[in-house]
Order: structure tokens, then sequence, then C-alpha cells
């Protein structure tokens, strides 16, 4: 198995995206056939981001295979406090709900101030 990585963002909002292909390409491969894709998609796509409809083409198109929420089988949270580890629940009770939400990391100061 080969692991891939698309990244979207700039300096305030982040966002990866991890693929897995079973097939090794060369990374300047894989380079030149996100880029072609991106200007494709980037004016249309109707996903939540732009990383989210390159993977789309790349599972559909290139063997890639995205590694979403969807796709997990079980997700643990872990912590050095027995009481805060626990299987945590990743299917929704009705098909039609999803989150609200999107995970968001802040990066502060050490000093914790934000100015």
């Amino acid at each position: 198995m080969f692991f891939f990585e698309l990244r979207e963002g700039d300096d305030d909002i982040f966002a990866d995206l991890v693929l897995v292909r079973e097939e090794e390409m060369d990374p300047e491969m894989f380079f030149e056939i996100v880029q072609e894709i991106r200007r494709r998609v980037q004016d249309t796509f109707t996903q939540g981001t732009l990383i989210e409809a390159i993977a789309e083409e790349l599972e559909h198109d290139h063997g890639f295979i995205p590694i979403t929420d969807e796709r997990l089988s079980a997700s643990v949270n872990v912590s050095k406090v027995d009481d805060d580890n626990y299987l945590a629940e990743i299917d929704a009770e009705d098909d039609d709900e999803t989150p609200d939400y999107r995970g968001i990391f802040v990066e502060l100061p050490r000093n914790g101030r934000l100015n």
C-alpha cells in the first residue's frame, strides 16, 4: 500500500486528506494528475472542499481510495485518563444525518495571547 496526501488551506485554515493506492506512483506524476484535476474541477465542484473533489476524481479514474470518515470501521478516543478512553460512535442513527461541523485546528502562541 502506498499513501498520498492532499492539502488545502492558507495561514488561517488548513485541511488535509489521505489517500491510499495499491500501486506505487511517482510523486511528480501524482502532482501532475492532481493539477490536471484541479484545473478541471476548481470552479464547478460541489463537494465541501476542493481536495474532496480532487480525491473523488482520483478514486474514480486512478485507483486511489480516500481515507474518509465514511470508511472508518472503528474510532477509539485515547487518553492518559482511564475514564476518557472509549469506543467512539461513528455511525449516524439516521442515514440522512450528517455532522454539522468540521474540525478546525487553531495554533495559539505559547503565552496564550492572541495579540
